[in-house]
């Protein structure tokens, strides 16, 4: 009888700008002024890396979030970034944000499956749908497409994508110089897509890559995200503020698996966590302390605004949330809308600290604390089924993600919870995931 080997946990450095936190840019140890600087990130990569993480990732969004009087916004596209910061790694783990509602299927599958050739295998796609409607007025819509539109069309995109990832069988390229043969174009399939929203002939113009094609990431938590989530995705990225409520999505989200043919490990369930580290818990919690009270309330106030569909302009901060809309009433970000309002009203939060609490992750859990703290908060949730591993969300770069790395990687190593080396080459190998068979190859 063969034993399992022991469950261990995914971590992925979510990595954005000065940091997580909206006041990260106004601390002494951020570096606001090199978010437009290759090697910052480059650097940043190569921490993660050095602490045998499986991924880095990158938000992305087709406007600019929030008002840049107050924060470090605005930044590189992803995919251009994790090309150049492919050039000095080996190992991690490249995961790149693109929306379904504003690109194009053959140019996005075209761009990841470069990026795995270029990476050797690591690239990774996190699929959006897009939630605002700045983004639509980027592109020539005067308002957003409704919710369930969003993802219908991103179920055909992906299905296009995957088509043209399999265009070119492993094969296909022979290289036969003598003959004069360069590729078995019997091996070479059309797309050959005719659907409500795409018309795609195929096929791709780039051979199929390492991995077959990119790691599918999903981020969201309403029900055509979950959905969608549980007949694509690979891994989740979710925000969930209890172990309770981590738990029943967890639960939730894994029991949609059955019906797609597919078993609970082809899925992987990332929460996301902002740690503030401390050598002492009274230091953790002053650094927290110090970000609260460089917060600007205007900044946190319009980003409240955009979380709840509800313009709260001009009322008090010490004031409690007012009356708001139903979750089916929003066309933007459903999930996180319902997880804010939520957080609001069954703690009685003011405004002012709403503002607070979600200054560090946007909804995402904040928790403060020595390494070893943190670390028992990752082990909870990972090992009472809330969790597979975690989205680490730095409130302060670069010190957040070196603090992770160089003292909470160590304690969860030594609790046998965390890889000591990286054993495969591309990102599925770190995941624990198996490489897709073509769907051209028969048996």
């Amino acid at each position: 009888m063969t034993t399992q080997p022991p469950r261990t946990l995914h971590l992925n450095a979510f990595l954005m700008n000065a940091g997580h936190h909206d006041a990260a840019w106004r601390h002494p140890s951020s570096r606001p002024e090199r978010i437009t600087d290759l090697s910052y990130f480059q650097e940043l990569a190569r921490t993660a890396e050095r602490g045998k993480l499986d991924s880095i990732f990158f938000a992305d969004g087709v406007a600019l979030w929030g008002k840049a009087r107050h924060n470090a916004l605005g930044g590189f596209e992803p995919l251009t970034l994790l090309s150049a910061i492919a050039a000095v790694t080996e190992h991690i783990g490249l995961i790149a944000t693109v929306s379904t509602t504003f690109n194009e299927p053959f140019n996005l599958a075209r761009k990841f499956a470069s990026l795995d050739h270029l990476s050797g295998g690591r690239a990774g796609w996190n699929i959006v749908t897009s939630g605002t409607v700045d983004e639509a007025r980027n592109f020539n819509r005067d308002e957003h497409l409704e919710h369930h539109v969003r993802y219908e069309r991103a179920r055909e995109f992906l299905e296009v994508a995957l088509k043209l990832w399999d265009s070119w069988e492993d094969d296909a390229i022979v290289l036969d110089r003598a003959a004069g043969v360069y590729a078995d174009t019997d091996k070479l399939h059309p797309a050959a897509h005719r659907g409500a929203h795409f018309q795609v002939a195929g096929p791709l113009n780039v051979p199929r890559s390492p991995q077959g094609y990119p790691l599918l990431v999903q981020a969201g938590s309403s029900e055509d995200g979950k959905e969608f989530a549980a007949q694509y995705a690979e891994a989740v990225f979710t925000a969930q503020q209890t172990l309770a409520d981590g738990q029943a999505f967890y639960k939730d989200l894994k029991s949609r698996l059955a019906r797609y043919g597919r078993s609970e490990e082809d899925l992987l369930v990332l929460p996301g966590i902002a740690p503030l580290i401390g050598s002492t818990e009274a230091e953790a919690k002053e650094l927290e302390r110090e970000l609260t009270e460089l917060q600007v309330p205007a900044y946190g106030l319009a980003q409240l605004s955009g979380m709840l569909g509800v313009d709260l302009t001009g009322l008090p901060l010490d004031g409690p949330l007012p009356e708001l809309p139903d979750e089916r009433d929003i066309n933007g970000n459903k999930s996180r809308f319902t997880l804010v309002a939520e957080l609001g009203r069954r703690e009685g939060l003011t405004l002012r600290e709403l503002i607070a609490r979600l200054g560090a992750g946007r909804g995402h859990r904040v928790f403060a604390g020595t390494p070893e703290q943190v670390a028992d908060q990752l082990q909870e949730w990972f090992t009472q089924g809330a969790a597979d591993g975690f989205n680490i969300m730095a409130p302060v770069l670069p010190t957040g993600l070196s603090d992770f790395v160089d003292h909470v990687v160590p304690v969860l190593q030594r609790r046998g919870l965390f890889r000591t080396e990286y054993t495969g080459r591309t990102l599925r190998d770190h995941y624990g995931l198996p490489r897709p068979v073509n769907r051209h190859v028969t048996a």
